[in-house]
């Protein structure tokens, strides 16, 4: 691709992202909020690295470096997802010596970036395989760095079909249980779009174990009856677009009989987990506190 075409391409996916921000009117079910609700957390916007804690993923900043220096085995993998789709993922494992239970990992609408993998990587140091689809694979996006890609996904995310995602995600799952080193149990965790992909994956998959719901929209009240594994909503308290489904899904899953814990995390932003320094502590202190949770839930639900 020349540079012409390809920065072409770029000046009309960062138009409709632009019309995306002011006109959502024609969206499809899924959630699909702007880079903006991100804040400083988009990889196109600069920001300081948060100081690493062990036992957490790094924010965004630190994220090549974290994977560069990993231990574990990481590789990506083409997955057939039917139909004549594919989609390429990274996978991470963990270091142990008897079988783990599996973890998806749904990225942002910023694809699959490099952040996204090191969550997959702390994941597997967690003792989980974690599978981290590009649910971005069949638009064949130009190869480039996060930065350059990043709009041209948040563009391309709009495009998706849910029941595609779904049933791709399905397909993820099926591999990574069949992997030799694989329990045959599989959670999955998301954030941001992807937070609403994997709580959406929760009224989907009847044999799902877990999911985690990182400040991603909650589906519409009517679909919740369909929903059998236990959820776990994370949300910054200053993220009120997200924040407002959460009451309605509380109240319809209690009913239900079904299992929906959250925590709501004062002063903390959309995205904390990656932009750690953000909201003056007040996202650092959120990601101390719900990737150990994180890690509790999976633990409860799926084995060890």
């Amino acid at each position: 691709m020349s540079q012409r075409t390809f920065a072409l391409i770029l000046g009309m996916a960062l138009s409709l992202v632009a019309i995306a921000c002011t006109n959502n009117k024609g969206a499809s079910t899924v959630d699909t909020h702007s880079a903006a609700d991100h804040g400083a957390s988009s990889p196109l916007a600069a920001g300081l690295s948060a100081p690493q804690t062990q036992g957490l993923p790094p924010d965004a900043s630190g994220a090549l470096a974290r994977l560069s220096s990993s231990p574990r085995h990481g590789e990506f993998v083409s997955i057939q997802t039917g139909g004549g789709d594919s989609v390429r993922a990274w996978v991470a494992y963990p270091q142990r010596s008897t079988k783990a239970p599996v973890v998806v990992v749904v990225h942002e609408i910023f694809g699959l970036s490099a952040w996204v993998r090191s969550v997959a990587d702390q994941l597997a140091a967690d003792g989980f395989i974690a599978i981290a689809p590009d649910l971005l694979t069949m638009k064949n996006l130009p190869e480039g760095p996060d930065s350059v890609l990043a709009p041209l996904a948040t563009a391309a995310i709009r495009t998706l079909d849910p029941a595609s995602i779904q049933r791709q995600l399905d397909a993820v799952a099926k591999y990574g249980m069949s992997l030799p080193a694989a329990q045959n149990r599989y959670g999955i965790v998301g954030f941001c779009w992807g937070g609403g992909i994997s709580f959406a994956h929760a009224v989907h998959s009847p044999s799902l174990g877990a999911s985690v719901v990182y400040y991603g929209t909650s589906p519409p009240t009517p679909q919740l009856e369909s929903v059998r594994a236990p959820v776990l909503g994370l949300y910054g308290g200053s993220d009120a677009r997200v924040d407002a489904t959460i009451p309605p899904a509380d109240s319809a899953l209690r009913a239900l009989g079904r299992t929906y814990e959250h925590t709501i995390y004062p002063g903390a932003g959309h995205g904390f987990l990656r932009q750690q320094t953000g909201m003056d502590g007040a996202n650092l202190a959120a990601a101390r506190s719900a990737w150990p949770a994180t890690i509790v839930w999976f633990r409860k639900y799926l084995g060890t």
